[in-house]
């Protein structure tokens, strides 16, 4: 069922949005979780730490064509909040064959360099040959990741957040079949960890663009919608390429912090690891919120209803206050718990490394979550520049704090690279936004009754 943004009241349909999103995005989370623990617990300590090794890796690439797919959804939306149905179905029809290009263009140098990344990143010789085992699957199957967020964000455009969430749970519980199947029957190593969760994002992909096609004629494309023309290229991808680059402008940011840490060896890595997902269970609640926002200030835009772009705004940086609260309560009293589900018979070490960063971070959440409120708005209002640039400052911010603060203070250093990062990203968006909402008033207020 399509969900009209653009009217009723703005906090019920933020939260009504969001909490599909939130339920996807944990178990998105699930899929690399599942990997992990399996692997921490069947495959060792090492292994462990060679798939954790990947994720800046993965998030560099696999973040770009999110953002590309999300760019697209941004769109849809727009088109939706406007009524112009005959644009959107071009849209759904762009999309596709853009995601097409896109995921050529990205998977055959990812695939042929994948080894060359992990050694720039000097990830430890005793876990590179399954690290990069691991990564090559994963980006062989682009394509199928890129399916499944544009699907998903195609729904989302049109306010449908359950459906995605309903097909991804299914392909969740796949995933750890496969998991269970590839790793301890098949013998297939850390391969067999991406080789499961590709599939599985590729049976989701599948069953959301079934269901998109058949209850939704809205989106119903037919041949005359699959064309390439300029303007319409140039507005997908006006919006699509600057939220991928910050994607990936803010994976480098990522890769710096995580040759830091590989350098203090491969039980430090594995804490890391362990603890890093412990802080993207911690903070799903600030991409939902960035999720559900770009589809309500996207709908609002095309529907030119301003004033409820501000309201959401506003009731949106109260959810800030108790996503970040909540985060902290789960990093710093789960954390410990959490951890031990990555690693079998955890040390001491592990424990005291991952609880430094899960206890340092914790107190910079509400940052973060501003990130996902104000960046993801404004990408939503078509303002992409700025966002993309934020993520060059904190990319900048993350590589002076481990520059200054790494040899004077060791791991604790690097902890503190992350909040360094998310301070310096939020000011200029938050300014922006603000810079924005006067600029709107005053247009308002001068235009002719």
């Amino acid at each position: 069922m399509t969900k009209d943004m653009t009217t009723g009241s703005s906090l019920k349909i933020i939260l009504l949005f969001s909490i599909p999103v939130l339920l996807g995005n944990l178990f998105q989370q699930f899929y690399n979780m599942v990997d992990t623990i399996i692997v921490g617990r069947y495959l060792g300590e090492d292994a462990l730490a060679a798939v954790g090794s990947t994720g800046c890796i993965m998030f560099l690439v696999l973040g770009f064509a999110t953002g590309i797919a999300q760019g697209f959804g941004v769109m849809i939306s727009h088109a939706f909040g406007a009524k112009d149905f005959r644009l959107l179905k071009h849209y759904v029809a762009l999309s596709l064959i853009l995601t097409v290009i896109v995921s050529a263009i990205l998977t055959i140098p990812t695939v042929a360099a994948s080894r060359l990344f992990l050694v720039w990143m000097h990830t430890p010789d005793n876990i590179l040959s399954m690290a990069d085992a691991y990564i090559k699957v994963i980006f062989a199957g682009i394509i199928l990741t890129m399916l499944y967020n544009v699907s998903a964000g195609i729904l989302r455009g049109i306010g449908d957040s359950k459906t995605p969430l309903y097909f991804l749970i299914i392909s969740s519980i796949l995933n750890v079949v496969l998991d269970l199947l590839f790793i301890v029957v098949l013998k297939a190593g850390t391969a067999g960890a991406a080789y499961a969760t590709i599939i599985a994002q590729g049976i989701s992909a599948i069953l959301c663009f079934i269901h998109m096609f058949r209850q939704f004629e809205i989106l119903r494309t037919t041949k005359a919608d699959y064309y390439l023309d300029r303007p319409g290229v140039i507005n997908m991808l006006s919006i699509g390429i600057p939220m991928a680059l910050n994607y990936s402008i803010t994976a480098i940011g990522t890769m710096i912090l995580q040759s830091a840490v590989n350098v203090f060896g491969s039980s430090v890595v594995a804490s890391f690891t362990a603890a890093s997902k412990v802080n993207n269970i911690a903070t799903q609640t600030m991409p939902t919120l960035g999720t559900a926002m770009a589809t309500y200030c996207g709908q609002n835009l095309g529907a030119g209803k301003y004033d409820r772009i501000f309201d959401g705004m506003r009731k949106g940086f109260f959810i800030c206050i108790a996503a970040a609260a909540i985060g902290a309560a789960i990093c710093i009293f789960g954390g410990e718990f959490i951890v031990s589900w990555f690693v079998s018979n955890p040390s001491d070490e592990i424990f005291s490394y991952a609880m430094m960063y899960l206890k340092t971070v914790s107190w910079f959440f509400l940052p973060l979550a501003m990130i996902f409120l104000y960046r993801n708005a404004l990408q939503g209002l078509g303002e992409g520049l700025v966002p993309m640039l934020s993520g060059v400052i904190e990319l900048v911010c993350r590589f002076i704090a481990i520059a200054l603060l790494q040899k004077p203070l060791g791991y604790q250093g690097i902890c503190l690279a992350d909040p360094a990062a998310w301070v310096g990203a939020g000011i200029p968006l938050m300014i922006t936004y603000i810079i924005w909402k006067s600029k709107k008033i005053r247009q308002h207020s001068s235009s002719p009754a």
